[in-house]
Protein backbone atom coordinates (compact mmCIF):
# COMPACT_ATOMS: atom_id res chain seq x y z
CA UNK A 1 0.00 0.00 0.00
CA UNK A 2 1.62 3.31 -1.07
CA UNK A 3 1.22 5.72 1.92
CA UNK A 4 3.16 8.64 0.69
CA UNK A 5 1.91 12.25 0.25
CA UNK A 6 0.73 12.98 -3.63
CA UNK A 7 3.30 15.51 -5.29
CA UNK A 8 3.16 19.31 -4.30
CA UNK A 9 0.89 21.59 -6.87
CA UNK A 10 3.68 24.10 -8.82
CA UNK A 11 3.43 27.82 -8.16
CA UNK A 12 1.77 28.81 -11.86
CA UNK A 13 3.06 31.99 -11.15
CA UNK A 14 6.82 30.75 -10.75
CA UNK A 15 6.46 28.34 -13.94
CA UNK A 16 5.18 30.58 -15.90
CA UNK A 17 8.20 33.39 -14.82
CA UNK A 18 10.10 30.45 -15.76
CA UNK A 19 8.94 29.64 -19.14
CA UNK A 20 9.34 33.24 -20.23
CA UNK A 21 12.47 33.20 -18.33
CA UNK A 22 13.58 30.38 -20.61
CA UNK A 23 11.87 31.84 -24.07
CA UNK A 24 8.57 29.99 -24.23
CA UNK A 25 6.58 33.10 -24.72
CA UNK A 26 4.23 31.53 -26.97
CA UNK A 27 1.91 28.32 -26.66
CA UNK A 28 1.53 27.14 -30.06
CA UNK A 29 3.53 28.12 -33.14
CA UNK A 30 3.97 25.71 -36.32
CA UNK A 31 7.63 26.16 -36.35
CA UNK A 32 10.34 25.41 -33.76
CA UNK A 33 11.95 28.62 -32.51
CA UNK A 34 15.65 28.12 -31.34
CA UNK A 35 16.19 31.03 -29.16
CA UNK A 36 19.72 30.03 -28.90
CA UNK A 37 20.50 30.80 -32.55
CA UNK A 38 22.32 33.76 -33.59
CA UNK A 39 20.40 36.23 -35.61
CA UNK A 40 21.35 36.31 -39.36
CA UNK A 41 23.53 39.24 -40.64
CA UNK A 42 21.31 41.73 -42.20
CA UNK A 43 21.92 41.80 -45.91
CA UNK A 44 24.94 44.11 -47.61
CA UNK A 45 23.37 48.02 -49.26
CA UNK A 46 24.68 46.43 -52.28
CA UNK A 47 22.20 43.21 -52.64
CA UNK A 48 19.20 45.36 -51.58
CA UNK A 49 17.22 45.54 -55.17
CA UNK A 50 16.23 49.39 -55.55
CA UNK A 51 12.41 50.07 -55.35
CA UNK A 52 11.03 51.17 -58.68
CA UNK A 53 8.26 54.25 -58.79
CA UNK A 54 5.11 52.25 -60.18
CA UNK A 55 2.51 54.62 -61.28
CA UNK A 56 -0.29 54.52 -58.93
CA UNK A 57 -4.02 53.58 -60.47
CA UNK A 58 -6.01 56.30 -61.24
CA UNK A 59 -8.43 57.96 -58.66
CA UNK A 60 -11.99 57.22 -58.89
CA UNK A 61 -13.48 60.87 -59.24
CA UNK A 62 -15.08 62.20 -55.76
CA UNK A 63 -18.44 63.35 -55.84
CA UNK A 64 -18.79 67.07 -55.57
CA UNK A 65 -20.14 67.92 -51.47
CA UNK A 66 -23.59 69.73 -51.56
CA UNK A 67 -23.30 73.22 -51.26
CA UNK A 68 -25.18 74.50 -48.44
CA UNK A 69 -26.16 78.27 -47.29
CA UNK A 70 -24.30 78.92 -43.97
CA UNK A 71 -26.51 79.61 -40.85
CA UNK A 72 -26.09 82.73 -39.59
CA UNK A 73 -25.48 83.51 -35.01
CA UNK A 74 -28.48 86.22 -34.45
CA UNK A 75 -27.47 89.61 -34.27
CA UNK A 76 -28.76 93.05 -35.37
CA UNK A 77 -28.84 92.56 -39.07
CA UNK A 78 -30.47 89.65 -38.73
CA UNK A 79 -33.32 90.80 -36.58
CA UNK A 80 -33.38 93.31 -38.95
CA UNK A 81 -34.43 91.45 -41.85
CA UNK A 82 -36.71 89.16 -39.52
CA UNK A 83 -38.58 92.48 -38.87
CA UNK A 84 -38.69 93.03 -43.01
CA UNK A 85 -39.86 89.54 -43.20
CA UNK A 86 -42.47 89.43 -41.41
CA UNK A 87 -43.65 92.99 -41.78
CA UNK A 88 -43.90 91.93 -46.14
CA UNK A 89 -46.14 88.68 -45.54
CA UNK A 90 -49.76 89.38 -45.77
CA UNK A 91 -51.04 86.27 -45.58
CA UNK A 92 -50.41 83.28 -43.30
CA UNK A 93 -48.82 81.50 -46.06
CA UNK A 94 -46.40 84.30 -46.99
CA UNK A 95 -45.17 84.44 -43.59
CA UNK A 96 -44.37 80.59 -43.99
CA UNK A 97 -42.57 81.00 -46.87
CA UNK A 98 -40.63 83.84 -45.62
CA UNK A 99 -39.55 82.04 -42.83
CA UNK A 100 -38.74 78.75 -44.41
CA UNK A 101 -36.26 81.19 -46.96
CA UNK A 102 -34.89 82.47 -43.70
CA UNK A 103 -31.49 81.66 -42.67
CA UNK A 104 -30.64 84.27 -40.10
CA UNK A 105 -31.21 81.53 -36.86
CA UNK A 106 -29.03 79.02 -35.98
CA UNK A 107 -31.98 77.10 -34.72
CA UNK A 108 -32.44 76.19 -38.33
CA UNK A 109 -29.27 74.51 -38.97
CA UNK A 110 -29.85 71.86 -36.67
CA UNK A 111 -33.64 71.43 -37.09
CA UNK A 112 -34.96 68.79 -39.04
CA UNK A 113 -38.52 70.82 -39.93
CA UNK A 114 -40.17 74.37 -39.73
CA UNK A 115 -42.37 74.28 -37.18
CA UNK A 116 -45.05 77.15 -37.91
CA UNK A 117 -48.93 76.31 -36.65
CA UNK A 118 -51.58 73.70 -36.32
CA UNK A 119 -55.33 74.34 -35.74
CA UNK A 120 -57.95 76.99 -37.33
CA UNK A 121 -56.27 80.43 -38.21
CA UNK A 122 -60.05 81.37 -37.50
CA UNK A 123 -60.63 80.59 -33.90
CA UNK A 124 -60.75 82.84 -31.40
CA UNK A 125 -58.01 81.28 -29.39
CA UNK A 126 -54.59 81.22 -29.88
CA UNK A 127 -52.49 78.97 -27.99
CA UNK A 128 -48.49 80.12 -28.18
CA UNK A 129 -45.60 78.00 -26.69
CA UNK A 130 -41.87 78.15 -26.37
CA UNK A 131 -40.19 76.14 -28.93
CA UNK A 132 -40.66 72.28 -30.58
CA UNK A 133 -39.31 69.13 -29.03
CA UNK A 134 -38.17 65.89 -31.09
CA UNK A 135 -41.70 64.61 -31.98
CA UNK A 136 -43.07 68.46 -33.15
CA UNK A 137 -39.76 68.56 -35.05
CA UNK A 138 -40.03 65.35 -36.85
CA UNK A 139 -43.98 66.49 -38.18
CA UNK A 140 -43.34 69.82 -38.40
CA UNK A 141 -46.72 69.99 -36.07
CA UNK A 142 -46.28 72.31 -32.44
CA UNK A 143 -47.74 69.82 -30.03
CA UNK A 144 -47.82 66.48 -31.45
CA UNK A 145 -46.05 64.77 -28.52
CA UNK A 146 -46.53 63.42 -24.87
CA UNK A 147 -47.12 67.29 -23.92
CA UNK A 148 -49.30 68.07 -26.74
CA UNK A 149 -51.68 64.87 -26.02
CA UNK A 150 -52.16 66.41 -22.41
CA UNK A 151 -53.09 69.73 -23.87
CA UNK A 152 -55.47 68.13 -26.59
CA UNK A 153 -57.05 66.41 -23.19
CA UNK A 154 -56.88 70.20 -21.12
CA UNK A 155 -58.99 71.61 -24.03
CA UNK A 156 -61.57 68.47 -24.00
CA UNK A 157 -61.97 69.20 -20.72
CA UNK A 158 -63.44 72.82 -21.53
CA UNK A 159 -65.30 71.92 -24.63
CA UNK A 160 -62.32 72.72 -27.43
CA UNK A 161 -60.33 70.89 -29.99
CA UNK A 162 -57.94 71.52 -32.30
CA UNK A 163 -60.08 72.66 -34.85
CA UNK A 164 -61.31 75.34 -32.75
CA UNK A 165 -58.04 76.74 -31.19
CA UNK A 166 -54.82 77.90 -33.13
CA UNK A 167 -51.33 76.83 -32.16
CA UNK A 168 -48.04 77.97 -32.64
CA UNK A 169 -44.71 78.51 -30.69
CA UNK A 170 -42.59 81.90 -30.02
CA UNK A 171 -39.33 79.85 -31.72
CA UNK A 172 -40.39 77.59 -34.74
CA UNK A 173 -36.91 75.67 -35.12
CA UNK A 174 -36.36 72.64 -32.06
CA UNK A 175 -33.10 74.10 -29.88
CA UNK A 176 -30.90 71.12 -29.77
CA UNK A 177 -31.58 68.47 -27.22
CA UNK A 178 -34.67 70.33 -26.25
CA UNK A 179 -32.74 72.95 -24.35
CA UNK A 180 -34.40 76.61 -23.56
CA UNK A 181 -33.59 78.93 -26.45
CA UNK A 182 -31.25 81.78 -25.49
CA UNK A 183 -32.23 85.64 -25.50
CA UNK A 184 -30.75 86.13 -28.65
CA UNK A 185 -32.55 83.26 -30.63
CA UNK A 186 -35.44 84.28 -29.13
CA UNK A 187 -35.33 87.92 -30.26
CA UNK A 188 -34.31 86.51 -33.73
CA UNK A 189 -38.07 84.66 -34.16
CA UNK A 190 -40.08 87.58 -32.34
CA UNK A 191 -41.10 89.35 -35.33
CA UNK A 192 -42.43 86.18 -36.71
CA UNK A 193 -44.69 84.99 -34.29
CA UNK A 194 -45.54 89.16 -33.67
CA UNK A 195 -46.82 88.91 -36.98
CA UNK A 196 -48.40 85.34 -36.82
CA UNK A 197 -50.46 86.96 -33.62
CA UNK A 198 -52.04 90.12 -35.98
CA UNK A 199 -52.56 88.17 -39.14
CA UNK A 200 -54.43 85.26 -37.09
CA UNK A 201 -56.26 88.55 -34.50
CA UNK A 202 -57.42 85.57 -32.21
CA UNK A 203 -59.65 87.40 -29.00
CA UNK A 204 -57.30 85.41 -26.47
CA UNK A 205 -53.64 84.38 -25.84
CA UNK A 206 -52.41 81.74 -24.13
CA UNK A 207 -48.84 81.87 -23.40
CA UNK A 208 -47.76 78.03 -22.41
CA UNK A 209 -44.57 78.58 -20.52
CA UNK A 210 -42.14 81.23 -18.92
CA UNK A 211 -40.43 81.95 -22.64
CA UNK A 212 -43.48 82.41 -24.54
CA UNK A 213 -44.83 84.52 -21.36
CA UNK A 214 -41.50 86.73 -20.70
CA UNK A 215 -41.15 87.55 -25.04
CA UNK A 216 -44.86 88.60 -25.71
CA UNK A 217 -45.80 90.28 -22.45
CA UNK A 218 -42.33 92.02 -22.33
CA UNK A 219 -42.02 90.86 -18.63
CA UNK A 220 -38.99 89.47 -16.21
CA UNK A 221 -41.27 87.50 -13.67
CA UNK A 222 -41.27 84.19 -13.56
CA UNK A 223 -44.20 81.58 -14.73
CA UNK A 224 -45.68 80.73 -11.46
CA UNK A 225 -45.96 84.61 -11.00
CA UNK A 226 -47.57 85.52 -14.12
CA UNK A 227 -50.71 82.02 -14.52
CA UNK A 228 -53.68 82.54 -13.20
CA UNK A 229 -54.21 86.36 -13.68
CA UNK A 230 -55.03 88.45 -17.22
CA UNK A 231 -52.90 90.10 -18.97
CA UNK A 232 -52.76 92.50 -22.07
CA UNK A 233 -50.80 91.21 -25.11
CA UNK A 234 -49.76 95.29 -27.10
CA UNK A 235 -50.44 94.04 -30.93
CA UNK A 236 -48.29 95.62 -33.54
CA UNK A 237 -51.49 97.05 -35.03
CA UNK A 238 -52.64 98.58 -31.95
CA UNK A 239 -54.96 96.00 -30.79
CA UNK A 240 -54.83 94.83 -27.25
CA UNK A 241 -55.51 91.37 -26.87
CA UNK A 242 -56.71 90.15 -23.09
CA UNK A 243 -53.45 86.99 -22.09
CA UNK A 244 -53.47 84.32 -19.99
CA UNK A 245 -49.80 83.07 -19.10
CA UNK A 246 -50.52 79.27 -17.63
CA UNK A 247 -47.87 76.64 -17.45
CA UNK A 248 -46.61 74.52 -20.18
CA UNK A 249 -48.56 70.88 -20.20
CA UNK A 250 -45.08 69.69 -20.27
CA UNK A 251 -44.19 70.73 -17.12
CA UNK A 252 -47.34 69.82 -16.05
CA UNK A 253 -46.34 66.57 -16.69
CA UNK A 254 -43.37 66.36 -14.60
CA UNK A 255 -45.02 68.40 -11.88
CA UNK A 256 -48.35 66.49 -11.12
CA UNK A 257 -49.46 68.59 -8.54
CA UNK A 258 -49.29 71.63 -10.41
CA UNK A 259 -52.26 70.57 -12.85
CA UNK A 260 -55.16 72.34 -10.36
CA UNK A 261 -53.52 75.45 -11.39
CA UNK A 262 -53.34 75.21 -14.86
CA UNK A 263 -56.89 73.75 -14.89
CA UNK A 264 -57.72 76.90 -12.58
CA UNK A 265 -56.26 79.01 -15.55
CA UNK A 266 -58.25 76.76 -18.63
CA UNK A 267 -61.30 77.48 -16.86
CA UNK A 268 -60.86 81.36 -16.88
CA UNK A 269 -59.97 81.05 -20.47
CA UNK A 270 -63.30 78.94 -21.08
CA UNK A 271 -65.26 81.86 -19.32
CA UNK A 272 -62.80 84.69 -21.11
CA UNK A 273 -64.06 82.90 -24.85
CA UNK A 274 -67.89 83.08 -23.27
CA UNK A 275 -68.28 86.44 -22.90
CA UNK A 276 -66.20 87.34 -25.68
CA UNK A 277 -68.34 85.24 -28.48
Amino acid sequence: MNTSSPAPIPDLHALLAFYAEAGVDEALNDVPINHFEKPSPPIPAKHVQPRRNMPLPPMAPQPARPTTQPVAVPDGQQVALAQKLAANAATLEELREHMMQFNGCNLKATAKNLVFADGNPQAGLMIIGEAPGRDEDMEGKPFVGRAGQFLDQILAAIGLDRSQVYMANVIPWRPPGNREPTPQETEICRPFIERQIELVAPKVLVHLGGVSAKTLLNTTEGILRLRGNWHVYNGLSGVDIPAMPTLHPAYLLRAPAHKRLAWRDFLEIKMKLRALS
